[in-house]
């Protein structure tokens, strides 16, 4: 089973439309919360964050990822209804956005309530440990699920981060949610898989999923990798949250090299300029003269992934 296709163009199906993944993409984080480990209440009035979501739409990200709890080591569950009275005002202001919506949440209460609000993609940080019936939900509704992989719980996952080949359990991990996804109804195009950087890794083990990226891109779904302004950069550069963008810039860069698809960021100008340049440059040393395809395109009657 592979991915959905226009032609020979790979694509990301969310509800009714298609990703196109002929070269990476950006997904645009936008937190809602109030302890977020980067940017954590600038943006949880509702006015401001639908404000910074249109910014991000035009600052060139083909998808607004939207969080409405913390996923920091060790950060505390927050109870259904509070996240979705926050993700609420925020889902409706932004219904007119150009680029689809996907909400990171693990909860099948808040993903029920943000797919009629409107979003076309959930992303669940528990690779359905939490709550396996998100991929019924996805199956009937043809949202895009995004299945990511963390050992434990936000409070708990950098109490144990040893393994005896971290890509390898990353990657057999991915494979049995995507298998359960698609035993649950979903099709392959739906689905997209994510490591996991920062969720129950050390320094060592987000360098090696980097490194190694290319054994979960063999499975054959989208791959979102998310290293933006992550802790492991700062421990490796001696550097604050706000100062990793540099580095989050060419961890983005070393993750496209080797498979990603989807790279999930703060700084989406940034890292947007950096994925331009570098694709003009392999366009020229390959000789590459034809147009670019649309990167989001209505999907047609019929479609199948």
């Amino acid at each position: 089973m592979g991915l959905s296709t226009v032609g020979a163009a790979r694509v990301w199906r969310v509800g009714d439309r298609e990703i196109s993944l002929e070269t990476p993409v950006i997904a645009g984080i936008l937190n809602v919360t109030p302890d977020s480990f980067s940017d954590g209440g600038r943006f949880e009035q509702p006015v401001k964050a639908i404000a910074r979501g249109r910014k991000i739409a035009e600052e060139g990200a083909v998808i607004l990822d939207i969080g409405a709890e913390s996923t920091r080591p060790g950060a505390d569950p927050v109870p259904a209804d509070e996240e979705w009275a926050r993700l609420e005002p925020v889902l409706l202001g932004l219904r007119d956005l150009p680029i689809p919506i996907s909400v990171d949440t693990h909860k099948l209460e808040v993903a029920e309530r943000a797919v009629d609000a409107g979003a076309a993609a959930i992303n669940d940080v528990t690779a359905l440990r939490a709550e396996p019936a998100l991929a019924g939900l996805a199956a009937r509704t043809g949202v895009g699920l995004v299945l990511m992989h963390m050992r434990g719980t936000p409070r708990t996952m950098q109490l144990d981060t040893a393994y005896r080949d971290v890509t390898a359990e990353v990657r057999g991990t991915l494979d049995d949610a995507r298998r359960a996804a698609l035993d649950a109804g979903c099709e392959p195009g739906q689905i997209a898989l994510d490591p996991g950087l920062g969720f129950g890794k050390s320094l060592v083990g987000n360098l090696e999923l980097l490194a190694r990226l290319d054994e979960i891109a063999s499975l054959g779904a989208p791959v979102w990798v998310g290293p933006s302004r992550k802790s492991f950069l700062g421990t490796l550069l001696d550097l604050g949250p706000a100062e990793r963008v540099t580095a989050s810039v060419a961890a983005c860069l070393a993750a496209a090299r080797r498979g990603a698809d989807v790279l999930r960021v703060h700084d989406v100008r940034d890292t947007r300029q950096a994925l331009e340049v570098t694709r003009a440059i392999d366009a020229r040393r390959a000789g590459d003269v034809r147009g670019e395809r649309p990167l989001i395109r209505p999907r047609a009657a019929g479609d199948r992934g």
